[in-house]
C-alpha cells in the first residue's frame, strides 16, 4: 500500500502517523512545500515574544523522529498536479527539478491561506519588507528577521481575531509597541459582542493602541517606517497609523486549488467537501484539516479551521487510507480559547445570533461568579454568558471570560462536554463535579450561570431559581 500525502502541518503528519499504527507495511510519502514538517504554527506569537527561545522549539516532533517511524519526507516540493488516473501526484523541487510519485490512496491536506483585505498598496508594501502575513514558519522567522533587523519599537497589527490578539500579547511582551485595528465594532468578531467588549478594557490597560470599527484603507513604506491609513465611523477625519512593521491577520481561506483540478466537490466557505470518512468523492482520495468542511453538531456540514480539528480529521483519513474503515470524524461544537495578557476568553457551540441563524429558539443570560471560595485569597470573578433553547432547555452554547488563574479553558471543556452529549441546562446543573475552596466553589461558576439561565428564562422546580440561592452554600 502506497499512502501519498500533500502537506505536512497538524493534519498530514497526523494522517502519516495513524496510517503507518495500523500498517507498519505502508509505504507514506509526504509531500510538503516548504522545509517544516510537523511544525506549531498555533506557537508562532510566543516564539515572537520570546517566551519560546528558537523557532527549532515549534516542532511537535524533529524530522529525523518521523523518519525513524516509516514516514518518507519530500520537503520543499510543490505540488503542481494529481492525476487520478494514473494515481500519480506530480510536483516541483526547489531547485528546479520535476519528479512525480505514485499512490494507491491519496490524502489532500493543504490547509488554508490567509485573507489578502483590499487594502491599497498591500502587495507593493510587502514587497518592501515591513509588511507581513504569518501564517507559516519561515513567516515567522521573516519577522522576527525584521524586528531584529529594524530594531522595531512600534507595530501595526491588521486584525483583531484570536491570532492577532495572542500577536499583540507577545509584541508588547516583548516590549514593542503596538497599534490595532478591527473592522468590526469589537475585538474576536466569533464571541459574544457582550463578552468579547469586556476583554478591550485589558488591552488598553496593558498598552495597546485599540482601534476598533476602523479600516486600514490604503498601506505604503518609506525608508524608515510603514504607513497605514485609516477610516472610522468615529470621525470625518481619516487617520492614520505609522510603525516600524505592520503585520496583516485578517482570517484564512482553504487551500482548495489541487483538489478542485482533481474533480473534489466544494462545500462550506469553498471548502473541500467531505463526509465523515473524509473521503472526497473522488475513488482513493480522502481530506483533512483547514482545506475541507467541518461536521458541527449543532450546525451541520460548516467551515472552522481549527488544530484540534485538523489532528482529528487528519487522523481519521490516514486509518481510511489504510482500510480501517471503522473510524469516522465525529464531528464539533466549535470549542476555542485564548489567553490575553492576564485574562483568558473561551466559547464552544452557539453564539445567540448563530443559534438564531440555524433556526434554535435561543435565550441567553449573563452571569457573573467567583472563581472559588471568596474567603480564601485570590478569588476573581468570571463573566459566563449561557445560549440554551427556549423550547426544549438544550444548551446551545457558552462563551466566558476570567483571569489566567480561573481554568476557564477547562470550564469550557466542561461545556463543550455537555454540548457534545446534548445536554439539558438541568442536566449541566446536576454535574458531579470537582469542589475545594481554593479551586472552586460548591456550585461551579457553570453551574451558577445554569441556575440563572433558568431563573431568568426556563424557570424549574428541580434546582433553586435563583444565583443568590447558590452562591452561599458551604
Amino acid at each position: 500500500m502506497e499512502v501519498v500525502i500533500i502537506g505536512g502541518s497538524d493534519a498530514g503528519i497526523a494522517a502519516a502517523l495513524r496510517a503507518r499504527e495500523l500498517d507498519p507495511s505502508a509505504k507514506v510519502t509526504v509531500i510538503l512545500k516548504d522545509a517544516y514538517p510537523n511544525f506549531s504554527i498555533c506557537g508562532i506569537p510566543y516564539y515572537l515574544s520570546g517566551e519560546v527561545a528558537n523557532w527549532s522549539n515549534l516542532a511537535h516532533r524533529s524530522r529525523e523522529h518521523l523518519e525513524g517511524l516509516g514516514i518518507e519526507l519530500r520537503t520543499e516540493a510543490r505540488v503542481t498536479s494529481i492525476d487520478t488516473q494514473g494515481h500519480r501526484v506530480q510536483y516541483q523541487l526547489r531547485r528546479g527539478s520535476h519528479e512525480d510519485v505514485h499512490w494507491d490512496r491519496l490524502i489532500i491536506a493543504t490547509g488554508a491561506a490567509p485573507v489578502s483585505p483590499p487594502i491599497l498598496g498591500l502587495a507593493a508594501a510587502q514587497q518592501n519588507g515591513r509588511v507581513y502575513f504569518v501564517h507559516t514558519i519561515d513567516d515567522a522567522r521573516s519577522i522576527m528577521d525584521a524586528i531584529q533587523r529594524m530594531a522595531a519599537r512600534r507595530a501595526i497589527i491588521i486584525g483583531a481575531g484570536y491570532i492577532g490578539l495572542e500577536l499583540a500579547d507577545g509584541l508588547i511582551t516583548r516590549g514593542i509597541a503596538v497599534h490595532q485595528l478591527e473592522a468590526l465594532p469589537h475585538v474576536l468578531p466569533t464571541i459574544d459582542p457582550e463578552i468579547a467588549r469586556l476583554l478591550e478594557p485589558e488591552l488598553v490597560a496593558k498598552g495597546v493602541e485599540l482601534a476598533t470599527g476602523t479600516l486600514a484603507t490604503s498601506i505604503e513604506t518609506t525608508g524608515t517606517s510603514v504607513r497605514v491609513a485609516l477610516s472610522t465611523s468615529n470621525t470625518d477625519r481619516p487617520g492614520l497609523a505609522i510603525g516600524d512593521i505592520a503585520i496583516v491577520v485578517t482570517g484564512v481561506r482553504p487551500e482548495t486549488g489541487l483538489a478542485v483540478a482533481a474533480g473534489a466537490t466544494l462545500g462550506a466557505a469553498g471548502a473541500i467537501w467531505v463526509d465523515r470518512r473524509m473521503q472526497t468523492g473522488i475513488e482513493g482520495v480522502f481530506a483533512a484539516g483547514d482545506c475541507v468542511i467541518t461536521h458541527h453538531r449543532l450546525l451541520g456540514e460548516t467551515y472552522l479551521p481549527l488544530g484540534t480539528t485538523a489532528h482529528k480529521q487528519g487522523r481519521v483519513a490516514g486509518a481510511q487510507a489504510v482500510g480501517n474503515s471503522g473510524e469516522e470524524f465525529d464531528g464539533i461544537v466549535g470549542t476555542q480559547v485564548v489567553k490575553v495578557f492576564g485574562q483568558v476568553i473561551a466559547r464552544t457551540g452557539l453564539t445567540e445570533q448563530e443559534a438564531l441563524a440555524a433556526g434554535f429558539n435561543p435565550a441567553s443570560a449573563i452571569t457573573v461568579a467567583d472563581d472559588h471560595k471568596r474567603y480564601y485569597p485570590g478569588a476573581e470573578t468570571l463573566t459566563i454568558k449561557i445560549t440554551g433553547d427556549r423550547s426544549t432547555h438544550r444548551l446551545l452554547g457558552v462563551t466566558m471570560l476570567g483571569s489566567i488563574t480561573s481554568a476557564i479553558h477547562k470550564r469550557i471543556d466542561v461545556a463543550a462536554v455537555a454540548l457534545s452529549t446534548e445536554m439539558t441546562i438541568e442536566r449541566l446543573m446536576d454535574l458531579d463535579l470537582a469542589y475545594t475552596p481554593p479551586l472552586g466553589t460548591p456550585w461551579d461558576a457553570l453551574q451558577i450561570a445554569a441556575s440563572q439561565w433558568l431563573g431568568e428564562i426556563g424557570a424549574s422546580d428541580r434546582r433553586p431559581n435563583g444565583i443568590g440561592s447558590l452562591h452561599d452554600r458551604a
